[in-house]
């Protein structure tokens, strides 16, 4: 989901409420402490230097269980954030403070705003040795072995 989509979803809503990729909703008191741009600058296990930049949203909650985050209100939070996050239709990212600091993709299924699991990837398997996963036919899988020195781990 980006900027302008969040936006336009706001202003049909009247409430707001995130649902976690378990379908768990997160408590009603949650609060938005952050809205920020985050900028990634790297060089992936192939050599290609890469960026990636995001909007980030960050969701809390606290013990002030009569707190409620009106449609209306983030609408301003996005729009007072437009000087930092600039004109670019940004994808979202968001954190929640889970076992650890979670980062999660979102959606919108028409009535709340969904938290999507993120995976890792290897953006150079063509360059890192890895085989891609339709070309290994199941029996050689099942056949193969990890000896040292084979190269396989």
């Amino acid at each position: 989901m980006n900027i302008s989509e969040m936006k336009q979803a706001l202003q049909g809503l009247s409430a707001v409420n995130f649902r976690l990729p378990t379908g768990e909703q997160l408590p009603p008191h949650f609060h938005v402490t952050e809205v920020g741009l985050v900028s990634k600058h790297f060089v992936d296990c192939g050599g290609t230097e890469r960026r990636e930049t995001v909007a980030n949203f960050q969701l809390w909650e606290a013990g002030d269980y009569d707190h409620r985050l009106a449609p209306q209100k983030f609408l301003h939070i996005l729009n007072l954030s437009d000087k930092i996050l600039g004109s670019e239709d940004l994808a979202i990212e968001v954190e929640y403070q889970q076992a650890t600091i979670g980062k999660f993709g979102l959606t919108f299924d028409g009535t709340d705003f969904v938290l999507t699991a993120k995976q890792t990837a290897c953006l150079a398997q063509d360059a890192c040795g890895i085989p891609d996963a339709q070309q290994i036919a199941l029996p050689q899988l099942q056949m193969a072995a990890c000896t040292p020195g084979g190269g396989c781990c």
